[in-house]
């Protein structure tokens, strides 16, 4: 699997085609209540799917850090218990099996370390792979740092520590960073449904504004440029809550 690349499932792929369908709907009837802007705001879809890509593939690859940190500690314990490098991984790839269960991507990526070990690849070329696959700092300077190594004939047991305190210290720093912009993460949320609610709310309950504001050509612009400032915000309001260690 190419970690930096998502692909959506079938059923994923309709639920998301079907909830940006909605948003499209929903943007059409409170800015301009038209079925021509429904059509016109139908590309926004395309823009949806590929946010929401990069929202699962990020969540994915934070998951596949966490397995393969966990995996460091296995592999690390096997090594003082005496284990060979390939051994050690194969110890890891039983725990991670209890730990996350055979559908894990870090176990199926183990699966495969083994099956190409036993053909006599060389584990270092394995690990570089799957950093390059991975797009996951962390992975890629271990796989570096462990072929550097490997040639040298270094201290494997201490570099795996080295590298999973690093890794751990890593995502600590970003769960720490995670819970403390949570509450403004809510509060974006928020914001992002309160202007349609405003507008909903005016034009329910004072008819005459709606009358001004829909189905002319004044009314058009203005609220095309209120659209334009709300999807600035939106953009600006992503990047401060998006924050990567």
């Amino acid at each position: 699997m190419n970690y930096r690349e998502y692909h959506f499932s079938k059923s994923d792929l309709i639920k998301n085609i079907a909830a940006g369908v909605m948003i499209d709907a929903m943007i059409a009837w409170t800015f301009y209540r038209s079925i021509v802007a429904f059509i016109v705001f139908l590309p926004l879809v395309w823009f949806y799917l590929r946010y929401r890509k990069e929202t699962l593939k990020a969540a994915r690859k934070d998951e596949l850090a966490l397995e393969f940190k966990e995996t460091l500690l296995s592999v690390q314990s096997a090594l003082n218990a005496g284990y060979s490098v390939e051994n050690a991984f194969a110890e890891g790839l039983k725990d991670m099996e209890l730990l996350y269960g055979n559908d894990a991507m870090i176990v199926k990526e183990l699966k495969i370390m083994m099956r190409r070990l036993r053909t006599n690849e060389r584990i270092e070329k394995i690990l570089l792979e799957l950093g390059t696959r991975s797009g996951i700092a962390d992975i890629v300077e271990f796989a570096q740092i462990f072929a550097a190594a490997k040639r040298s004939g270094g201290n494997m047991s201490g570099i795996i520590r080295r590298a999973a305190s690093m890794i751990s210290d890593r995502m600590e720093v970003a769960r720490e960073i995670s819970v403390q912009i949570s509450a403004k993460r809510y509060e974006s949320r928020i914001m992002e449904i309160v202007p349609f609610g405003i507008i909903v709310y005016i034009t329910l309950t004072s008819p005459n504004v709606a009358a001004v504001i829909y189905h002319n050509v004044l009314g058009v612009i203005l609220m095309t440029v209120c659209l334009c400032i709300y999807a600035i915000a939106l953009v600006i309001s992503e990047k401060i809550v998006s924050i990567e260690v």
